[in-house]
């Protein structure tokens, strides 16, 4: 088996020769060669034919946004984005995710960082990772636009399954829905597919771990709200989880959720990370398993490692959850999934499209 080969586009000299310092000869890394611009990127992709790239998101000439949608127009390949955390950043990043980019590092102090070497290792681990990662065409939100919503209805003596309308005011749950997800690389295109699909009038909160530096998570829920019927937001510490309403864990900090009587409360921490994560999605699981009065639905979407198989195991023994994988099929990074399916932990499995469906359908169960 050959070396892996990684085209590096950064129009800072600096930077190149740092990322190049880091990647060139680690496991079987092979840098092929620099670019300085989006333009000078695609030139060098016809000739060195990377399996890998890392992408400046600003730059002269092409930003990487622009060249991230003329190599998945012409010649999709695993794009890793190194961006700033300024708003702008973020903004900028998730624009290069929905032009089909697969993940992200997050350059620790602006566009010229003399302390890169502080995400040597993430960015080492994701470069590995990307080859194998899935390449999805650009992803285009479709904003203001209901979802048609179906349940589906199953017979008793039939195998053919019914897509009928759901009429959510017939819905009666003995008790409250409470719905957790955890997602990691891919997250951000597959809650995406997901929260603009369910109802506003849900039943229940949605409690959300992406993994995610700090600066980015503000963004991701801005943008996820204005697609959505329910109310996505950043979570705070303190505030009182409604129904309707998506709370996802601050990037760089844990989301518990906890109980007073029959109302639950949201905290948010600095604790140490959790086998590298921070937030975690064991530790958001973990938090629920203790609840009372709520039946829980657990998601487990598109991610690296095995984030969430460990909590989801005490959410199962605690017999008032179901379990949700998304498919090997439309997840970027099959890692997550695999290891709660492998752990016998899950109920359902389904393309990321299909996901909000089965939600539903726990619901009325």
């Amino acid at each position: 088996m050959g070396n892996m080969k990684v085209l590096i586009v950064d129009d800072s000299a600096f930077m190149r020769k740092m990322i190049n310092d880091f990647l060139h000869g680690y496991k079987g890394i092979e840098v092929a060669g620099t670019a300085r611009n989006g333009r000078d990127a695609i030139e060098k992709i016809e000739k060195l034919n990377p399996d890998v790239i890392t992408m400046d998101v600003e730059m002269p000439v092409m930003n990487g946004i622009d060249a991230v949608k003329e190599i998945m127009t012409f010649s999709p390949r695993p794009v890793i984005m190194l961006s700033s955390t300024t708003q702008a950043g973020a903004e900028a990043t998730f624009l290069a995710l929905e032009a089909g980019a697969v993940d992200f590092v997050a350059k620790p102090s602006g566009a010229i960082s003399l302390d890169l070497h502080k995400i040597r290792d993430e960015l080492r681990e994701k470069v590995l990772s990307a080859k194998h990662a899935k390449i999805n065409m650009p992803l285009v939100p479709e904003k203001n636009q209901k979802p048609h919503l179906l349940k589906t209805k199953y017979s008793k003596i039939s195998s053919v399954k019914e897509n009928i309308p759901i009429e959510y005011n017939r819905i009666r749950q003995e008790t409250a829905p409470l719905i957790c997800m955890g997602t990691s690389t891919g997250g951000p295109r597959a809650l995406q597919r997901v929260l603009p699909s369910l109802p506003a009038d849900l039943g229940g909160p949605v409690f959300i771990v992406q993994h995610m530096p700090k600066g980015f998570t503000a963004s991701l829920a801005e943008r996820l709200n204005r697609i959505s019927m329910i109310q996505v937001k950043e979570a705070c510490s303190g505030e009182k989880a409604e129904a309707g309403t998506a709370y996802i864990a601050p990037g760089g900090s844990h989301l518990t959720v906890l109980q007073k009587g029959k109302d639950l409360f949201i905290k948010v921490d600095q604790e140490p990370a959790r086998n590298g994560h921070r937030p975690s999605v064991d530790v958001l699981f973990e938090s629920i398993s203790i609840l009372e009065g709520f039946s829980n639905i657990a998601v487990i979407m598109t991610g690296m490692g095995s984030d969430g198989t460990k909590g989801l195991c005490l959410l199962k023994e605690k017999g008032n959850t179901n379990a949700i994988a998304e498919s090997e099929h439309t997840s970027i990074v099959y890692g997550m999934p695999r290891s709660a399916i492998a752990a016998d932990l899950i109920d359902a499995v389904e393309d990321a499209d299909n996901i909000a469906e089965r939600i539903l359908h726990y619901i009325q169960s």
